[in-house]
């Protein structure tokens, strides 16, 4: 699959080396860059909340044994001449935000030494200040948008913490992130130079390809007009408090395991229906709403990666998009009913998923309200992005849990 249209007489690999130096060349007349549209949701979204850590994208993990600092860091480095999204700023230009890349710099890997502190001392400073770290706020104006702590605890025991902002990374850009740490890593412990190649496309000139192709949305943004049209603004669920004014962002997480036997059931199902496991329990999820609340317009959104062309699969970059699914529940209706009510409306959805979010609701001009967020406000979602395990040569890892 390609970006853009190409000439059918070129090989695939043909067209896109094509693709890649006529934006790199159209691209490259300046270091500023238009934000693309999910870009602009997370700007306009600080502009109101500075300062607000909601939207950091942060992992820790444990390391054990033979660390070497120095090639992490320099990986590090490889990372950010790599990925021009990691060393990017915004700032305003004629009342318009802009991406700004800044030139490749050695990335400083921040150190915080407590190895000489008491065993138990060092586990409880550790956790803090990863913690701390993690929901540290980033200054979008300013950047860098990437920040790396090592903590160590004794010469063969650390703790890294790595935090991006959401505006320059979604959860597939961790997977690639830990990927490419992987592999550069490895080649330096070796005294290699990285075995990567560098990408053809950047973030940016996606971004810059995704305003330029606007107009050609036209026929998508009808199809959302009619599938929202009328669409209940507000969904109420029976809280037992009151809607704050401003949204908190403060929740909590309820976590349970389905059966074998009930996982091998519904498997079953999607394949007697031709339906995905994420249509199956979407369905299951709206009657759960239809009962709680006596809606019968049901208006849910999802997460989509937002890349559908092989050359963004590598890239990291915020591609993430909404789509909002709504389905009209009838009571009668047998949950096989449903299903196929579902199954149709995600279908449709897909098949017009390139129009940005952010799009749709000015297509609908829906009224704004720092209380709730346009068009829906319950987010159902079945994680599927590759998952990549960090692996370090003569390093053992462990996921460490940054919740306090």
């Amino acid at each position: 699959m390609q970006i853009l249209p190409s000439q059918p007489e070129l090989s695939a690999a043909e067209n896109r080396a094509k693709l890649a130096l006529m934006l790199r060349q159209k691209a490259r007349l300046s270091r500023s860059f238009p934000l693309s549209y999910a870009q602009e949701r997370l700007w306009f979204l600080d502009q109101l909340e500075p300062g607000n850590p909601f939207y950091n994208v942060s992992k820790a993990v444990r390391l054990s044994g033979a660390v070497d600092v120095d090639a992490l860091e320099r990986t590090l480095t490889q990372l950010t001449y790599r990925h021009e999204v990691l060393r990017t700023h915004f700032r305003l230009e004629d009342d318009q935000p802009m991406q700004i890349i800044s030139a490749p710099e050695p990335f400083v890997l921040q150190v915080e030494d407590l190895s000489a502190l008491a065993v138990e001392q060092r586990e409880v400073e550790a956790r803090r200040i990863s913690v701390e770290e993690a929901n540290r706020a980033f200054d979008l104006s300013r950047g860098p948008l990437l920040r790396a702590l090592l903590i160590k605890l004794r010469d063969d025991d650390y703790l890294v913490v790595l935090s991006m902002h959401h505006i320059i990374a979604d959860g597939w850009s961790m997977s690639v992130l830990v990927r490419e740490i992987s592999k550069i890593y490895q080649a330096f412990v070796e005294g290699k130079p990285s075995p990567l190649h560098q990408p053809v496309i950047q973030y940016a000139d996606y971004a810059q390809w995704q305003k330029d192709r606007a107009p050609m949305l036209e026929k998508d943004l009808e199809y959302w007009r009619e599938q929202l049209a009328g669409a209940p603004q507000l969904f109420s669920l029976p809280t037992d408090r009151p809607r704050p004014p401003i949204q908190t962002f403060r929740g909590a997480n309820c976590s349970f395991r389905l059966s074998t036997e009930l996982s091998s059931q519904l498997r079953e199902m999607c394949g007697r229906e031709s339906v995905t496991m994420f249509m199956l329990l979407l369905a299951a999820f709206k009657v759960l709403l239809y009962r709680y609340t006596g809606q019968t317009d049901v208006v849910i959104g999802t997460d989509i990666s937002g890349r559908q062309r092989k050359e963004l699969e590598s890239l990291l970059g915020f591609f993430v998009n909404q789509l909002v699914l709504r389905t009209k529940v009838d009571g009668r209706w047998t949950f096989t009913q449903l299903v196929r009510a579902v199954r149709e409306v995600c279908v449709g959805g897909y098949g017009h998923q390139e129009v940005p979010f952010e799009r749709v609701v000015d297509e609908m001009n829906v009224e704004r309200s720092l209380s709730y967020g346009p068009l829906f406000q319950v987010s159902f979602t079945l994680s599927n992005a590759p998952r990549q395990s960090l692996e370090l040569r003569d390093v053992q890892l462990k996921s460490f849990d940054l919740k306090d």
